[in-house]
C-alpha cells in the first residue's frame, strides 16, 4: 500500500484535499440524504455529460438490442443515479466505522466460499465494475483474508486514500505492475482472490469473445490464473436495494468445467458469468466505460 508523503501537502493537491473533505462530510450524513443527493447529481450528470451519456447509451443499445430508444435512455439515467450514489458513498468505505458499514450489507451464498475453504480449496471471486463494487470488497474482507489487484491512480493523494480504504480491513492489494505472482502466492496460501476482468485493455492482452452477443476484447488471464492457483471461480455481484437501503452481495455457484485451456472458450465462459451478474441489477453496472473500444480488424469504432 502506498505510504503518506509530505509531498501530498503540496499546493497542487489542495483541490484534491478539498474534494476529500467534501466526501468526508457526506459520511456524516444519513444514508437517505446521501442517496437523494446522488439522484439529483445523477440526473444533472446525465444531462450535462453528453460524452459519457453517449457511451452508456451505445453500450446499452448494443447489449439490449430489443429495447426501444426510450427504454434505453431511461436505463442510462438510472445508471447515472446508481453511479453517483456509489461515488458519494466512497467516503463510507474510506472512513465510516465498520459497524456502520455492516448495517448496509446483506450477503447471500457465502456459505459456498465457507465450504470450499473448509475443504482447503482455493477460491477466486469473479466480480465486475458496478456501483456496489466497493461494498463487495468490504463484505468479503469482513469474513475472509483477501487479496486483489488494483489500478494505481495518477493523482498520488487519491491513490493513497483509495488504496488505504481498500486495505483497511486487511485486504492485500497489488498494482498491475507487480504482476500476478503475489496474487497466485496469496491464493495458494488460502486468501480469497477478488478479481475483475470486464475492462477493455486492448488487443495485446485480450481475445475477442461475445459479450451480450457483441464481440468484445476480453482479458484472457482468468483461465490461466485459475489453473495456476488450483482454484474454484465463484461469480459475485453487489446490488443496491433502495427500499431497504442495503447492498445485497450475492455469490453464485462455481464455474463448471473451467478452465478448459482454450483462451477464447474460457473468455466466453467468463463473459457469460459477468452477463449473469449484470442481470441481477442491470442499471448498476458501469455502462459508462468504453467496453467495446477495441474492435475486431476492419470494424469501425462503435462510439463515433
Amino acid at each position: 500500500m502506498p505510504r503518506f508523503k509530505l509531498s501530498f501537502l503540496h499546493p497542487r493537491f489542495w483541490l484534491t484535499w478539498l474534494g476529500l473533505l467534501l466526501f468526508f462530510f457526506f459520511t456524516l450524513l444519513p444514508l437517505p440524504v446521501i442517496n437523494a443527493t446522488a439522484e439529483r447529481l445523477g440526473d444533472y450528470a446525465s444531462r450535462k455529460n453528453r460524452k459519457r451519456f453517449h457511451i452508456a447509451k451505445t453500450n446499452l443499445s448494443l447489449c439490449y438490442p430489443h429495447s426501444s430508444e426510450a427504454e434505453i435512455e431511461v436505463m442510462v439515467r438510472q445508471h447515472f443515479r446508481s453511479y453517483l450514489r456509489g461515488l458519494l458513498q466512497y467516503g463510507l468505505i474510506w472512513w465510516a466505522p465498520v459497524s456502520r458499514l455492516d448495517k448496509y450489507i446483506e450477503v447471500e451464498g457465502f456459505e459456498q466460499i465457507d465450504e470450499l475453504l473448509s475443504q482447503s480449496k482455493n477460491v477466486i471471486v469473479l466480480t465486475c465494475h458496478s456501483a456496489g463494487l466497493e461494498f463487495t470488497g468490504v463484505a468479503l474482507a469482513r469474513r475472509y483474508a483477501c487479496s486483489g489487484p488494483y489500478k494505481a491512480m495518477r493523482n498520488a493523494v487519491l491513490n493513497w486514500v483509495v488504496a488505504r480504504g481498500r486495505t483497511r480491513l486487511g485486504t492485500l492489494a497489488y498494482t498491475r505492475e507487480e504482476g500476478f505472482r503475489p496474487l497466485i502466492r496469496d491464493t495458494r496460501r488460502g486468501r480469497v482472490l477478488i478479481y475483475l476482468a470486464d475492462e477493455d485493455l486492448g488487443p495485446e492482452v485480450s481475445v475477442f469473445a461475445p459479450f451480450f452477443g457483441v464481440p468484445k476484447a476480453t482479458i484472457s488471464v482468468l483461465g490461466r490464473l485459475t489453473k495456476s492457483c488450483d482454484a474454484q471461480v465463484l461469480p459475485c455481484i453487489s446490488c443496491y436495494d433502495s427500499e431497504r437501503s442495503k447492498y445485497v452481495i450475492k455469490v453464485f455457484p462455481p464455474l463448471q468445467n473451467f478452465p478448459t485451456g482454450d483462451a477464447p472458450a474460457d473468455a466466453t465462459a467468463m463473459n457469460k458469468a459477468v452477463e449473469r451478474l449484470i442481470a441481477e441489477c442491470p442499471t448498476q453496472y458501469f455502462w459508462n466505460l468504453r467496453l467495446f473500444q477495441t474492435r475486431p480488424p476492419g470494424e469501425a469504432s462503435v462510439y463515433d
